[in-house]
């Protein structure tokens, strides 16, 4: 029987079905998270305990020693997701009430997927000095930041500023989430094409946040800088560019990238960054059409592409399939080889909580990025499997174990455990999760619609 091959009208209805779909059951929740008690409640007599006049013994033992607070209430769980909506998706600015969704449905995947109580925080400021001191005001009450959506260049500085200056972990998953992810997807294309990481030619499709990151951590992985062309609206990145007094003043990364890559100073645009490349990593503007068919035809024999813009990739993947590119990835979750963050953050967090670690470094990033892209491996890697997805669960406690171990050996954690506890510790924790909503679900609590 031959196989059913679908037609163009078929995979553009697919892939605007989300949406659609998302228009329908956002009114019919109203919200995508709650707070439910995470203590027993066997009679009013218990809310002497957990609130006056019990409450205030745990509240004077705190007092005494600060670092109790991690014992006697969720704060060791608890991350704030923080955004003021002015680059939301790539929707770019809509405000912090149009941001909200996307908040709240971050804090459901860290749940469900990590196992972390997440609070969706959308700031009315547009000031990056005030959403600094926003977030340091609220250290007390969280774990950890989750940055999320903020433009450039302000975001460099605000993750840079609260990253020295809290003692609780910040990150900003635009930059160092879509970082680790995109990373494990590339050891694996490359490996899966027979190349090798030192000597593939990269071109970056956009010089965002999130590619900015990518070059520094995929360098750090491995990959060698002069071999990176990186591109933003006004063409290729080079120390030679016309703006460069403008990009020294004002956007020092960018200009950080300008001196270290492209070594054989190639200028022009898109084409000219993609012709002979072995990879693409696109994270630029939404498309279709954003990257041409004809562009990928100039690339390297086995090339590899990743259109991650959302909500559309810069080209549909069955477009650069027949244009010559061997592995096609996306940051949708409907296609083949989703590159996206949520294989990332919730168990690189996870981790990280666990070992009441201060800091997200570089490092544990890339001891996540190898570990997802070893559970793939470990499964047999292919032409449409690169990384695993999201239904594969125990991708999150290895992630977890692998950055928790990376904390503990960096001296970034306070709490010291094996691999094995570590594992153990995240795969309950994340299981529970994954239990409650069902029984939630199965109870009626949570409405099917």
């Amino acid at each position: 029987m031959s196989q059913h091959l679908p037609s163009v009208e078929e995979l553009l209805a697919k892939a605007q079905k989300p949406s659609a779909d998302a228009m329908e059951l956002h009114p019919f929740y109203k919200g995508k998270i709650e707070v439910v008690p995470k203590c027993c409640v066997r009679s009013m007599d218990d809310f002497a305990i957990w609130y006056t006049p019990g409450v205030a013994a745990p509240c004077k033992d705190i007092a005494k020693n600060p670092e109790k607070v991690f014992e006697h209430t969720n704060k060791a769980n608890f991350v704030a997701v923080v955004s003021d909506g002015t680059r939301v998706l790539g929707l770019g600015d809509i405000g912090a009430e149009a941001g909200l969704p996307v908040m709240e449905g971050k804090a459901l995947l860290f749940k469900y997927l990590g196992g972390v109580d997440a609070v969706p925080i959308c700031l009315g400021t547009k000031d990056p000095d005030l959403f600094i001191q926003v977030c340091k005001v609220l250290t007390p009450s969280f774990g950890g930041f989750n940055l999320e959506d903020i433009s450039q260049p302000k975001c460099f500085r605000i993750l840079d500023t609260l990253r020295a200056e809290c003692e609780i972990p910040v990150w900003h998953d635009d930059q160092q989430g879509t970082a680790a992810v995109t990373l494990a997807g590339l050891i694996n294309a490359v490996k899966y094409v027979g190349k090798d990481l030192s000597t593939v030619r990269i071109a970056l499709i956009g010089a965002g946040a999130a590619n900015i990151a990518i070059s520094r951590v995929i360098i750090s992985g491995g990959v060698t800088p002069a071999n990176i062309v990186m591109v933003d609206t006004r063409g290729t990145l080079h120390v030679d560019r016309e703006d460069r007094d403008s990009l020294q003043a004002n956007y020092k990364e960018k200009w950080h990238i300008c001196e270290i890559t492209n070594g054989r100073r190639i200028q022009g645009g898109v084409p000219e960054a993609m012709e002979g490349a072995d990879v693409v990593i696109a994270l630029s503007k939404p498309g279709p059409g954003t990257i041409k068919p004809e562009w990928i035809k100039r690339m390297a024999n086995d090339s590899v592409v990743f259109a991650c813009a959302n909500p559309v990739p810069e080209i549909w993947p069955w477009e650069a399939k027949e244009a010559g590119a061997r592995i096609v990835a996306t940051g949708r979750s409907d296609f083949p080889n989703q590159v996206n963050n949520s294989l990332g953050f919730p168990g690189i967090f996870r981790g990280t909580l666990d070992v009441m670690a201060r800091t997200i470094t570089d490092e544990m990033c890339i001891a996540a990025a190898t570990e997802l892209a070893k559970v793939a491996e470990d499964k047999g890697i292919r032409e449409d499997y690169l990384i695993p997805t999201m239904d594969e669960w125990e991708v999150y406690p290895r992630e977890a174990a692998a950055v928790g171990m990376k904390a503990i050996e960096q001296g970034v954690a306070r709490v010291t455990m094996t691999r094995e506890e570590l594992l153990a510790v995240a795969s309950a924790k994340i299981k529970r999760a994954r239990e409650q909503t069902q029984a939630l679900t199965e109870r009626g609590f949570i409405a099917l619609p």
